[in-house]
């Protein structure tokens, strides 16, 4: 009996501990659901929670999977990011008009046949709550992806004409980062009115073109649209874009999330028309989003970067000591909108007095005047200021003002660092193209050719004569043998060493270090590299200028230089090293070469199938790299091979480039002839569908004679059918694309 009482006397007491546990467990969570900050929520409902801390990569939104050879529009705010990285990385202009369809929406098209009248229905808008800003869903992957992918987002943005982060906002840590290397990549070509007559341009990577800056910002409430004004001032009457989101566009006018505070970043870039051009000369436009009381570290920037900033506001009152506490490096002008009603004129004159302006800093739309004509008079005063101001910064300068404002600088990571310090050591001294080639990378040069004449006469005797045939070819093989001999008589050079090393460091040093080169390269050969091409294209067009041509054609050769002269001379290396018998202490420490560079295939760095130059295939190098992938790969692969042929300076390498989002190299900076490959893996989505695993994505480069694209063809059909046991056989696709002019051929 007392065990029964005792019983019943603790049944209360649990129940009321579980009670207890309940309650404290939902405050708990109300408590962890208050403190989630706006920018955790947005990546939450964007599904890009995980990739904060583990950032978006290349490898993986180049992966193709179902979303990439299917056009289904987005369904949920999760399918945004990747909805907006498909259209970008295929430049489609489209991209930022990224919006889910939702079941809401479907209910509305049933009602539409509704004949009865509700007002209320027209009226409401169910879906606006769902609808997200495209400046949220950009910072959103900015925050999120790795430092290639910025960079990779940022070239796609500009060149689908999208204004491009400048200062990019953390919510979460209150600062801002200058997106310098996001930006390197960036290379502009533009025609000013003074080389209009000589037809020349300029071609520079766009961080380190030195231009006046013009910075647009508001003030508290502001009744004119800044970012639609914007538009309308950098486009002509006949053609007008959208390069910066504004309130009329699609979701433009939901409420940002996580982007005020995020300073964009356009240029406008002449072409030498004055019938056309609205500015005579290159100018940078900035773009703050948001209100500068908020963000006066960003405004500051601006102040001190900008040949102008224009300060849109409505009312002065609440700004006057933000205004006059600044110091300003930057002139000063004061855009207002006369027809707002919080409009004072008084507030007006005493922050313009106590800034010393006069009337030409003052920008007003009046009660009798339109938007043409408010736009037309703020392009004058834009105009003005290009005219007579000598500020001028490249963008690479400003990473000194970023670190006295506390600002962030995104190659300060020390990967970056290094990466620089390696590329650096490699590309400072060059001063002299063919001369550096001949010493650093020596067994690419005239060995390589001699060895490929001996290659070919093997295969078409034509200088046998009356001379035994066995014989003839045995001589061959022991000139073959000697010129072999005579690339390993070379040391490996101090840049080829520091290469190899550089390439051997871990994963993101490496990439970043490949990068560096890369532009150190293209920067270094830009200038000559152009001019000749324009020689060449103008001599081009009299058939009587063969001699010249090939002039012009060697020069070019012997100016171009670029990461592939550095792989193609490390694949002599090594053929030469295999030569030498096994046991020979200098092929044995070259043997790791290969897997070092189908590691660098696998991470989406291009294999130089055929050598340009000399016309040949270093058979065993590239035989090795291909077993090499193989065994790093499952085994019994099956590959797609998509290849596109064509002359030179056709669009071909754009081609592959929108169609996959991959990055072959499209510079005129540079002109090395050749075929290259890049590796794209199949996601486990669409493998059944594609049957394949992998697909190799063939491009060709300077391959000018028929001959040569029709060696290609053969070359690569007995490839697939060398290799078909091993990886498996799919069909080669070819492609036609028509030239596609620029500044530069017109």
């Amino acid at each position: 009996t007392n065990k029964q009482v005792s019983s019943k006397g603790s049944a209360p007491l649990i129940r009321d501990s579980c009670f207890s546990i309940l309650k404290i467990l939902i405050l708990l969570t109300i408590f962890l659901i208050s403190t989630e900050t706006h920018q955790e929520r947005l990546l939450e409902d964007l599904g890009l929670e995980q990739h904060y801390t583990e950032k978006l990569s290349l490898s993986r939104i180049l992966q193709i999977d179902e979303k990439t050879i299917t056009d289904v529009t987005a369904k949920c705010q999760s399918d945004l990011p990747w909805y907006f990285l498909k259209k970008l990385m295929m430049v489609n202009v489209t991209a930022r008009n990224a919006k889910c369809t939702s079941e809401c929406e479907s209910d509305c098209d049933a009602v539409s046949g509704n004949t009865k009248l509700d007002l209320r229905n027209l009226v409401d808008s169910p879906n606006s709550g769902d609808m997200l800003n495209p400046l949220d869903i950009i910072t959103a992957l900015f925050l999120c992806s790795d430092a290639f992918v910025q960079q990779e987002m940022a070239l796609k943005m500009s060149m689908c004409q999208f204004s491009v982060p400048l200062l990019l906002p953390n919510c979460d840590t209150q600062q801002c980062t200058l997106m310098l290397w996001a930006l390197r990549d960036i290379v502009k070509k533009y025609r000013p009115q003074s080389l209009s007559q000589s037809k020349g341009f300029i071609e520079d990577r766009i961080v380190l073109s030195e231009l006046p800056m013009i910075s647009f910002v508001r003030l508290g409430e502001c009744s004119l649209s800044k970012s639609e004004i914007l538009n309308k001032l950098l486009s002509n009457s006949q053609q007008y874009h959208d390069t910066f989101v504004h309130h009329d566009m699609e979701c433009g006018d939901s409420p940002r999330r996580i982007s005020d505070g995020l300073t964009e970043i356009t240029w406008y870039l002449p072409c030498g028309n004055k019938n056309i051009d609205i500015f005579s000369e290159p100018i940078a436009v900035a773009n703050l989003r948001g209100d500068i009381t908020s963000f006066e570290t960003q405004f500051s920037f601006l102040c001190q970067t900008s040949a102008a900033v224009f300060v849109f506001f409505d009312s002065l009152k609440s700004g006057c000591r933000l205004l006059t506490n600044q110091n300003y490096k930057a002139q000063i002008f004061l855009v207002g909108n006369h027809q707002s009603n919080t409009f004072s004129l008084d507030a007006l004159e005493q922050v313009a007095t106590e800034l010393g302006l006069t009337n030409n800093n003052i920008v007003l739309k009046t009660r009798r005047m339109n938007d043409a004509d408010f736009v037309k008079n703020l392009r004058k005063t834009v105009s003005d200021v290009v005219e007579n101001s000598k500020m001028k910064m490249c963008i690479e300068q400003m990473a000194d003002i970023a670190h006295e404002l506390g600002i962030l600088v995104d190659e300060d990571c020390p990967e970056c660092q290094i990466a620089k310090v390696n590329a650096d050591a490699i590309t400072a001294d060059i001063q002299d193209t063919l001369k550096y080639k001949e010493e650093q990378l020596p067994l690419q040069g005239q060995i390589w050719k001699d060895l490929t004449s001996l290659e070919k006469e093997e295969f078409r005797l034509r200088k046998v004569g009356s001379e035994d045939i066995e014989k003839y070819k045995s001589d061959l093989q022991v000139q073959k043998e000697k010129l072999r001999e005579k690339q390993n008589s070379y040391d490996i050079s101090n840049a080829m060493t520091c290469f190899i090393h550089a390439i051997s460091s871990p994963g993101t040093e490496r990439c970043y270090f490949l990068k560096w080169i890369r532009i150190n390269l293209d920067n270094l050969s830009r200038d000559k590299m152009s001019f000749l091409r324009e020689q060449y294209k103008e001599k081009s067009k009299n058939s009587e200028n063969k001699n010249v041509l090939k002039d012009i054609d060697r020069e070019l050769s012997n100016s171009s230089l670029g990461t592939e002269h550095f792989f193609r001379e490390m694949g002599q290396i090594y053929e030469a090293s295999v030569s030498l018998p096994e046991t020979d202490p200098s092929r044995q420490q070259l043997q790791h070469l290969p897997k070092l560079c189908a590691g660098l295939l696998l991470d989406g760095f291009p294999l130089e199938l055929v050598d340009g130059d000399a016309s040949n295939i270093p058979l065993r190098w590239v035989s090795d790299v291909l077993s090499q992938l193989h065994d790093l790969v499952s085994p019994k692969n099956k590959i797609l091979v998509v290849t596109v042929l064509g002359v030179q300076s056709t669009g071909k390498s754009t081609l592959l480039n929108t169609m996959f989002g991959v990055q072959f190299a499209v510079s005129s900076g540079r002109c090395t002839r050749g075929a290259f490959m890049l590796l794209i893996r199949i996601n486990d989505d669409v493998r059944k569908v594609l049957n394949c695993d992998f697909m190799v994505i063939i491009d060709t480069e300077g391959l000018k004679s028929p001959e040569l694209l029709a060696t290609l063809v053969v070359v690569c059909a007995r490839f697939i059918s060398g290799m078909e046991k091993r990886l498996g056989k799919k069909p080669k696709c070819q492609f036609v694309h028509q030239n596609v002019s620029d500044v530069s051929s017109q």
